[in-house]
Formats: structure tokens, C-alpha cells, sequence
């Protein structure tokens, strides 16, 4: 059973439909004991870092995120903003420390070129860095994407980006994957057929 993580930042609903699909029993909720009895994790969202931190911190949830996946081991993905989580801290709404999974920072996305504009929204070219799990039988993907900041990863960690993009002048972490941490920048639940083999894909890694 995979957990969609709900904390109220918006597109579950889709991620859930994206995920049925597939064939995979899914439940979104924010209950604890069915999150511990998951065989995986996802943490979708949309909207403010700060605000979806804040959420979390609230729900008491980052602990037990802490639990199941870095002393645990449980596969978990993250979507947009559960990408942008895995920093250590993000400059979106002030400063506020991330989860610090994966060291980096989030930064405002600014591109040179002024008729570029923020966010960075639509499908764009996503070039695979490490095909790894996420990517497998994925080649030169198109992906959609929505977001005003993004993850600047630091140069020790850069090993754990599996694909990127470019937005203007500014190489985009698009991917990471680190043990058994996935996360993605751009939103496979709306890329189409791309989007849902990527999503079969981390599905085929949980059930091994």
C-alpha cells in the first residue's frame, strides 16, 4: 500500500488517480499508523515551502518522516515541493530549514533573459543524468513543470541528481535519488504517458 501524504498543499487528488492507474492500492491520509504500515511514502504539493513546512512541523509529521525513511528505509518519492523538502533550507516566505536529507539550498529561480517569466510553468526537456529506477525505459523525457524556486544542490551531494533541466541560463535539479529517496521538481501525475511510467516505475522498486 503506497501513503500519499496529505498536509494540506493541494494535488493529492491527482497524484491518487495518477497512482490507481497503476493497478497499486493508495491511500491519502495524514494518519500515522497507516503511514507506518505503508510499503511506501509519497509527498506531493504545490504552493510555499514555508507554509508546507510549517504543516508538517504542525502535524508533528517530520519526525515521523525521520523514522520511516532515513532509519527505515521506506521508499518514499517526493513531488515539486516534496523535492524542495529534502534541503537543508529554503529562502521561499524567509529562511526555513527543510529536512536536510539532501544538502542544498532553495533558491528563486531568475533567469538572464527578462521575457522568461517566474514561475517556470509548462513542459520542458528534462535531460536523465543516472537513468537509475526513476528513469528506466525513459529516454529524452519531456516533463511538466510548475515552480518559482528550485533546488540548488551542494557539490558534495551532486551525485544524488539524476536528471536536470535548464530554465533561461539556470541548470534545474529536475531529479534526485539517493538510496531510497526519489524526488522529482516536475509533476509526473500530469506528463502524460512519460509521467505515469516514471510513477510505475518507483511502483516496480517498492514491490521488490
Amino acid at each position: 500500500m503506497i501513503a500519499i501524504l496529505e498536509y494540506g498543499m493541494g494535488n493529492t487528488k491527482s497524484v491518487e488517480n495518477a497512482i490507481s492507474l497503476l493497478d497499486e492500492q493508495v491511500v491519502v491520509t495524514s494518519n500515522s499508523k497507516i503511514i507506518k504500515e505503508s510499503d511506501a511514502i509519497i509527498l506531493p504539493g504545490v504552493g510555499s515551502f514555508a507554509k508546507g513546512i510549517t504543516n508538517l512541523h504542525n502535524m508533528n509529521m517530520i519526525q515521523l518522516l525521520n523514522e520511516q525513511v532515513i532509519d527505515n528505509k521506506k521508499p518514499y518519492l517526493g513531488i515539486c515541493l516534496g523535492l524542495e523538502f529534502l534541503a537543508t533550507k529554503s529562502f521561499e516566505g524567509g529562511e526555513n530549514n527543510g529536512f536536510n536529507w539532501i544538502e542544498g539550498t532553495i533558491n528563486k529561480i531568475e533567469p538572464s533573459d527578462p521575457q522568461l517569466k517566474v514561475p517556470h510553468m509548462g513542459w520542458n526537456d528534462t535531460t536523465i543524468v543516472n537513468s537509475g529506477v526513476l528513469f528506466s525505459e525513459i529516454e529524452e523525457p519531456s516533463f511538466y513543470y510548475l515552480h518559482s524556486y528550485y533546488f540548488q544542490v551542494d557539490k558534495n551531494e551532486k551525485k544524488s541528481i539524476s536528471s536536470i533541466c535548464e530554465y533561461g541560463n539556470i541548470p534545474i535539479t529536475a531529479s534526485i535519488q539517493k538510496d531510497n529517496i526519489f524526488a522529482v521538481q516536475f509533476h509526473p501525475e500530469k506528463s502524460q504517458n512519460t509521467g505515469i511510467k516514471l510513477l510505475q516505475n518507483f511502483i516496480q522498486y517498492v514491490r521488490k
